[in-house]
């Protein structure tokens, strides 16, 4: 019955809601796991649980060492999970609607410098590979792509006339953004290339050496082996190309309005996180050059 109940919902989320799949992969795993917890408890029915239930399962998973922003995803499942009962007309309340996820600090996302991201971006070109590989990490870094955006885009997704690009983000909606010079450079490049790769039929505007739709895993996989080729400094991926520029754009403009629009945040208190990057730089500038700034030990 329950696991039933669970298909169901994740057939909503995925046909109503449109969540993407890798959404959908957590908030079934979540499920699953709070559904092992009500058995354990001996709670039969979904309207047997109550707040306290819910209290005592969220300590126990924070006990086994499960971050607080994973926990609030969590309770985001679970309070989800119960809209949908209820609208099923399986439950009247939602006990998870007063539980909050512990805090934990906020960590500060990994950036690259500008000298970095001149390092990284100096891929030799060699084959159609190579120059599929420095596009794409070319479009992530112009654009602040997420690599779930970078991976969905069709040929007609970008307009290289007017450098510009329609991405659809988390909740399916779209927006528009702009494509810098070098990225559109290195997409025209990469558009002559991409007939050694795609196949006749493929949409999509990055292929796999097999010729279809490049996923997720394997952009990871190329980006992590051309930071090591390349000796830069630290682990490659996607989202640490989103978050330099992001960094380096709230640096330049100080607009934080119109970075939050670029990256598709619907909330600014996400995008929020990069003033504080800032402000570390500020600091690690201001104590390498103020006379009076060294802490105390210090030289």
């Amino acid at each position: 019955m329950k696991e039933a109940q669970l298909e169901q919902f994740l057939h909503y989320l995925a046909t109503e809601r449109q969540l993407s799949p890798h959404t959908l992969d957590n908030y079934g795993r979540d499920l699953l796991r709070f559904f092992e917890f009500a058995e354990e408890q001996s709670l039969s029915e979904w309207a047997e649980l109550e707040t306290k239930h819910v209290r005592q399962f969220v300590a126990t998973i924070h006990r086994q060492g499960l971050a607080g922003s994973s926990i609030q995803r969590v309770l985001s499942a679970i309070r989800s999970f119960y809209r949908f009962l209820s609208r099923e007309g399986l439950v009247e309340q939602n006990p998870a609607l007063a539980v909050q996820a512990p805090k934990s600090p906020r960590k500060l996302p990994s950036t690259l410098d500008a000298d970095q991201m001149g390092q990284l971006l100096d891929i030799p070109i060699i084959d159609a590979v190579s120059v599929r590989d420095a596009a794409i990490m070319e479009l992530i870094y112009s654009s602040g792509l997420r690599i779930s955006e970078l991976v969905s885009l069709d040929m007609h997704s970008i307009d290289l006339s007017d450098h510009s690009l329609r991405v659809t983000g988390k909740g399916s909606k779209t927006r528009m953004l702009p494509i810098g010079a070098k990225a559109s450079a290195a997409i025209e490049r990469w558009l002559d290339y991409r007939y050694e790769l795609a196949d006749y039929i493929e949409t999509a505007l990055f292929v796999s050496k097999r010729g279809t739709r490049i996923g997720v895993r394997a952009v990871q996989q190329r980006m992590d082996y051309w930071g090591k080729r390349l000796g830069v400094q630290g682990k490659v991926h996607p989202h640490r190309l989103r978050h330099s520029f992001a960094s380096h754009m709230l640096e330049s403009s100080g607009d934080l309005r119109a970075v939050q629009q670029l990256l598709g945040h619907e909330d600014i208190s996400t995008t929020q996180i990069y003033t504080h990057l800032d402000f570390q730089h500020l600091m690690q500038v201001y104590e390498g050059a103020h006379p009076r700034a060294h802490k105390k030990g210090k030289k």
